[in-house]
């Protein structure tokens, strides 16, 4: 292992069987990071799901494509016509502009201008700390890293989303500026934009809450996660079903 974020990402990837990268997002207040590949006319979700497959990339307020989320990082002003709702509902995304228009009302932006640079990289690449880490991944994964991060104080979850901006805002302003775990099922856009099949989703961890989250993964790996698996309550309620047909 090269470093301590190596064991972490091989330890979590192992525990639920990642098939992807956990990617670390960081913020910069200054676009001064030589020797990393510019994201030119990208998406958000496109960064992260060239990162989840391996690759390392820095995207700008040059760089940046998608106008939602560009104003989500504070990259740029929203455009008018996602204000007005008229961009979604020109889509199809949503029936009533007025519903457009609540929708991008509430959502959670990052102060504008305060970053010029966002970088996206495979955990174990890392050297500083990511500010967090978003996976992208098959549901019943993410679960168990959810159920991870809730083995530390208990409760419960409450995941917030809009079915919209899913990377940019759900997986990774909510958890930037909240420092609290938040899952999201997808959206338009990025099941449009990248290759996210139908039975995956996005989960996004502030970095300072991932080494707890490793230690209860791996205890649930210990015992949970296998035994769930297995299916055994299943099998015998199947075999069950089956001797009573006959």
């Amino acid at each position: 292992m090269n470093n301590n974020y190596e064991i972490l990402e091989e330890t979590l990837k192992e525990a639920v069987g990642l098939e992807y990268e956990p990617v670390g997002i960081k913020f910069y207040e200054k676009a001064l990071l030589n020797g990393i590949q510019k994201a030119e006319d990208h998406r958000m979700c496109q960064l992260v799901m060239r990162a989840r497959k391996g690759e390392t990339l820095v995207l700008t307020k040059e760089g940046i494509s998608c106008p939602a989320a560009a104003a989500a990082i504070g990259f740029k002003p929203l455009p008018k016509n996602l204000q007005d709702g008229s961009m979604l509902q020109g889509y199809g995304i949503f029936r009533d502009k007025e519903a457009a228009v609540k929708v991008m009302e509430d959502m959670p932006r990052l102060e504008q201008g305060k970053y010029e640079a966002v970088v996206a990289k495979p955990l174990k690449d890392w050297e500083e700390k990511p500010d967090l880490i978003v996976i992208e991944d098959e549901v019943e994964k993410l679960m168990w890293i959810a159920l991870a991060y809730l083995n530390e104080e208990g409760g419960r979850l409450n995941m917030s989303t809009s079915i919209l901006q899913a990377v940019c805002v759900d997986s990774i302003v909510l958890p930037f500026k909240s420092q609290k775990i938040n899952m999201s099922f997808g959206c338009y856009g990025c099941r449009d934009a990248t290759d996210t099949k139908p039975n995956e989703a996005i989960l996004g961890i502030p970095f300072s809450k991932l080494g707890m989250t490793i230690e209860n993964i791996k205890y649930l790996k210990s015992k949970a996660i296998d035994r769930s698996r297995a299916k055994q309550v299943y099998q015998a309620f199947s075999k069950r079903d089956e001797e009573t047909v006959k």
